[in-house]
């Protein structure tokens, strides 16, 4: 973006709603009313916000228009209770694109799209790509162990994101543009064929140039920077088809198909591009059984292959500085799933409502690592390769309870799953797959009960008491079970088929007051992982023999060496506790405020590793702050100011330090007519230099937050 430009940009956003003709100003919205009309579908019982026990945000269609960030994974980075950095989802690789909640890890929140499973299958990521802002129409997030509704991921809570649904027959065409040549077009047609058909069209594009994900002020700056590196470009694509039907009066169905591809640079070395297509399949339908009885049935496929390359510069030899793939991934892997649900309204003998539910779900993956010549030539020196299936199952049974004495709404729950995995193939081998070494690995299994009771008390009209405990479990990736991969120069990272699920117990207290214009919410948990799933570096003499084994299957009986391998285990446990607050206001019918706070001690207790315990471990900021003011010069324009504060962290427990910062952000929005607005928006407004938190065991790992970042965008109904 231009210099002038950027003046241009700047100057809009300060002056441009200032200028508005003033109009007749609304008055604020009234939350009591709001409240009536909220319901969190992701509880499989559709509950009212005001009765929810756990604590729950929504994002409103308005909230996500007024945040300065483009992409859903940096708006949700403000929400109090999400551990997400400054990083926008395509300036990162695309096995790193997950979510964290509570400090409890990445990989551990259940992420939904209209409902169905959104995590990545193999790697328990989260393709951010999949959802543009375009298509979204308000996100639900309950924190909380939710696995007695939902099983694996249940650890950190659920995030439901509502897609558009087809409201008549019109199209939607908007397009934005900005700072390092970053752009989003995306395009929708709704038809209406009848009152029991409905359907949805919807395609996007989005690319970027990026900007250079290392640290110039990192502690390895410059020497992190090499030959042949750029920036993180990226390229993203999503064609959707989704279908509504009513066959008879008393059922509703949908079909819906989609197709999906992200490239990206994320090595930053243009020789080394990443690949992914996605197709997926869905299908679902709800029959009223009666006034009170209804059924529920899902039905999802998706196919995904993942081709990744890893580039680095030639230390050694000839070739010396010239940059060179170490390595390429392939990754292909499916996942088959349905569920189906019976609810009924029973309003007698003190029993609102019950829920019976059954799902099962099949991963099948495999994973190819080929590790290429440091000379460049492309010649395979060693071969990683595994394949395996993880099946879950599950039953479940919920209760709603309302006493007659006393405003005292129970919610009790109770889910019992069956996870098993197969690896029968798994094996390390030398030059072009010669000489495989297989390992046996028995199958394995677990059987885990997972119950919930959530209890709220109606004090007054405006202000409810909430606790809850629960447990939770979460199964190891597939990443972590079955891809092997590294070099004797960068180090090796190795699977372990051996891997079970992570148990999860905890609980929370909280309360939320509302009003007629505003709500406050405020909310401590504590929550205990044990058996937890991590990696750590094999450093210690200790580690000896394992790193022996280890080195031996990968074809090196000599040994890779103490500090160059990396393995995962289930050996430790981990305890997080927190505060989380939220605040919003209408002051008067032209200004709007927000705020929120979240407080999170992090820590292992017990490790046997040589990860330290009883310190705040890495990539979890104890302090995170964000406040924002909205301004409406007239009902037709909105201009907003945020700021995020993250304070100190470690990248690695107890090493590599991240200096607390601050960031500002801006948006102005104008709502030309009711078929056409414009937007122009600013992340990190004043172009602060800064290094984000992350988690990474070398100072050459550290990332820069998003510099100033300008877009400008317009929407267009017709």
């Amino acid at each position: 973006m231009s210099h002038g430009l950027r003046k241009l940009v700047l100057a809009t956003l300060f002056i441009s709603p200032l200028s508005i003709t003033w109009a007749q100003i609304a008055p604020p919205p009234n939350y009591d009313q709001k409240l009536n009309d909220m319901v969190v579908n992701a509880t499989r019982s559709d509950t009212p916000l005001d009765q929810m026990s756990l604590n729950t945000t929504i994002l409103t269609k308005e909230v996500l228009e007024a945040s300065p960030d483009q992409t859903i994974d940096q708006v949700l980075k403000n929400v109090p209770g999400v551990f997400l950095n400054d990083v926008p989802y395509y300036q990162k690789d695309p096995t790193g694109q997950s979510i964290n909640v509570r400090g409890l890890g990445y990989g551990r929140t259940l992420v939904l799209i209209d409902g169905l499973p959104a995590n990545d299958a193999f790697y328990g990521t989260v393709q951010w790509n999949l959802v543009p802002m375009s298509s979204i129409e308000s996100v639900e997030f309950v924190r909380g162990g939710v696995s007695s509704l939902y099983g694996n991921y249940g650890l950190g809570g659920v995030i439901n994101i509502n897609t558009k649904t087809p409201k008549n027959s019109s199209q939607d065409v908007s397009a934005n543009y900005g700072t390092y040549a970053t752009g989003n077009v995306a395009a929708s047609k709704d038809i209406i064929v009848s009152d029991g058909m409905q359907m949805r069209f919807s395609a996007d594009y989005f690319s970027s140039d990026g900007y250079q994900n290392y640290a110039t002020i990192s502690p390895g700056s410059p020497n992190n920077v090499k030959n042949g590196m750029g920036t993180d470009a990226v390229k993203n694509s999503n064609v959707r088809l989704q279908n509504y039907f009513k066959p008879t009066q008393d059922t509703t169905g949908f079909l819906k198909f989609g197709y999906s591809t992200m490239a990206d640079l994320s090595t930053n070395y243009a020789i080394a591009p990443n690949l992914i297509q996605m197709a997926d399949i869905a299908a679902g339908s709800t029959t009223q059984l009666d006034v009170d009885k209804k059924t529920q049935v899902n039905v999802y496929y998706q196919n995904t292959n993942f081709y990744k390359q890893s580039g680095s510069t030639s230390s050694t030899g000839s070739n010396k500085n010239q940059p060179y793939i170490n390595a390429n991934y392939t990754d292909p892997y499916s996942t088959l799933g349905a569920s189906g649900q019976y609810t009924h309204d029973l309003n007698a003998v003190g029993i609102d409502q019950y829920i019976l539910g059954v799902d099962a779900r099949n991963i099948s993956a495999s994973n190819q690592t080929n590790n290429l010549s440091s000379t460049g030539s492309g010649a395979v020196t060693t071969v990683n390769y595994a394949q395996g299936q993880q099946n879950f199952y599950g039953l479940l049974g919920q209760l709603k309870s309302n006493a007659s004495a006393f405003p005292l709404e129970t919610t009790l729950g109770a889910r019992m799953d069956l996870w098993t995995s197969q690896t029968p193939s798994f094996y390390n081998a030398g030059a072009n797959g010669a000489n495989p070494i297989y390992q046996n690995i028995s199958n394995k299994s677990k059987t885990q009960f997972s119950p919930s009771l959530g209890l709220l008390y109606k004090a007054t009209e405006n202000w409810d008491l909430r606790t809850a405990a629960y447990q939770a479990f979460h199964a190891p990736s597939m990443n972590n079970t079955l891809r092997s991969y590294g070099s004797t120069s960068g180090g090796y990272f190795f699977a372990n088929p051996n891997l079970t699920p992570e148990t999860m117990t905890g609980y929370e207290i909280g309360t939320d007051y509302r009003w007629r214009t505003g709500f406050a919410q405020l909310t401590a948990f504590n929550n205990y992982i044990q058996n937890a799933i991590t990696s750590y570096n094999l450093s210690t003499t200790a580690d000896q023999s394992l790193v022996n084994s280890l080195c031996a299957s990968a074809g090196n009986p000599q040994g890779c060496g103490l500090g160059k391998v990396n393995y995962y285990t289930n050996q430790q446990n981990l305890l997080s506790r927190g505060i989380e607050m939220q605040y919003h206001q209408d002051i008067n019918p032209r200004w709007a405020v927000d705020g929120g706070y979240t407080y999170t001690s992090t820590i292992l207790t017990w490790s046997a590793t040589s990860d330290p315990t009883n310190t705040q471990v890495g990539g979890v900021p104890k302090n995170m702050a964000n406040a924002g003011v909205t301004f409406y010069p007239s009902p037709e324009a909105s201009i907003s100011t945020t700021v995020r504060y993250v304070g100190n962290s470690w990248m690695a427990t107890g090493s590599l330090p991240v200096p607390a910062y601050a960031v500002v952000g801006m948006k102005a929005n104008l709502q030309l007519t009711p078929q056409a607005s414009l937007f122009a928006s600013v992340v990190n407004l004043f172009n602060r230099q800064y290094v984000t938190f992350n988690i990474a065991s070398q100072a050459t790992a550290y990332q820069a937050g998003m510099p100033q970042a300008i877009t400008v965008g317009g929407r267009v109904i017709f």
